[in-house]
């Protein structure tokens, strides 16, 4: 039986980049985003290349419950989700008391709840079944508080503490979690997130097709953890070592 993977934020960035890599291990696919002619045109291209059937499911995630509407979008279509990649989200900078509340809760929303929500739908049925994946994406941002970045930087550590307990549970019964921690990548995140162009942490991202390989590899190896690129990894070491009022001073310095 041919396998599928459902998507979020699949309309660009790693998102789309997730679903051109799954797409050529002939899944197929359920792309998740807000902008739905992109989505068409996506399906239009990976169907014609790859000879793969894709399903198009348009969501607006930061509205409350609308993973529950992914969801139903898969039951009422009998489709059955193999490997599920959790890859929506978005940050912004600037100090927190300065923020627009409404867009600190749909980070909330679409970083943390709908990963939850989905993880939640999915988890049972792969469990029923003895066999799936779920890789979830959180950050180099994991390792550390994030000024004027706060939220942001909250909700990946977050989903890698999340990721990690799932992982756990579910060891040993055919299941894999995996969260994937990138660096900064290009993808369009230093715009969405209304930083500086030319930021520090921008000056040398990672490729985001190079991201979304490494990320796919560690879930079908069954890796709970993937720190992707060397930054990544010395940041993990470093984060380990060095005393937080510094590494909270470094991340300042860095979102700018």
């Amino acid at each position: 039986m041919k396998k599928t993977a459902l998507i979020t934020g699949a309309s660009g960035g790693l998102g789309l980049e997730f679903a051109r890599l799954c797409a050529k291990e002939n899944y197929d696919l359920v792309l998740v985003a807000r902008s739905e002619g992109k989505l068409y045109g996506i399906r239009h291209d990976l169907e014609e290349k790859y000879g793969i059937c894709v399903h198009v499911c348009a969501a607006d995630l930061s509205c409350a419950d609308a993973a529950l509407d992914v969801y139903d979008y898969v039951l009422e279509h009998e489709i059955q989700v193999d490997v599920l990649i959790n890859n929506a989200g978005f940050g912004d900078e600037g100090s927190f008391a300065d923020s627009d509340w409404q867009k600190q809760y749909d980070m909330i929303q679409v970083n943390i709840t709908v990963l939850m929500q989905l993880t939640h739908c999915f988890l049972r049925e792969m469990h029923r079944r003895g066999s799936g994946e779920i890789l979830n994406l959180s950050s180099v941002a994991a390792f550390c508080a994030g000024p004027d970045m706060s939220v942001y930087y909250a909700t990946k550590a977050f989903v890698r503490s999340y990721s990690e307990a799932i992982a756990e549970e579910v060891r040993g019964t055919g299941l894999t979690v995996t969260a994937l921690c990138p660096g900064p990548t290009a993808t369009g995140f230093e715009k969405a997130a209304a930083m500086k162009t030319g930021s520090a942490m921008f000056r040398h991202a990672a490729d985001a097709t190079a991201v979304a390989r490494d990320g796919m590899k560690a879930m079908h190896q069954g890796k709970v953890l993937c720190y992707q690129g060397a930054f990544t990894k010395l940041m993990s070491i470093g984060s380990r070592l060095a005393p937080r009022y510094l590494t909270r001073k470094i991340a300042r310095k860095m979102n700018h």
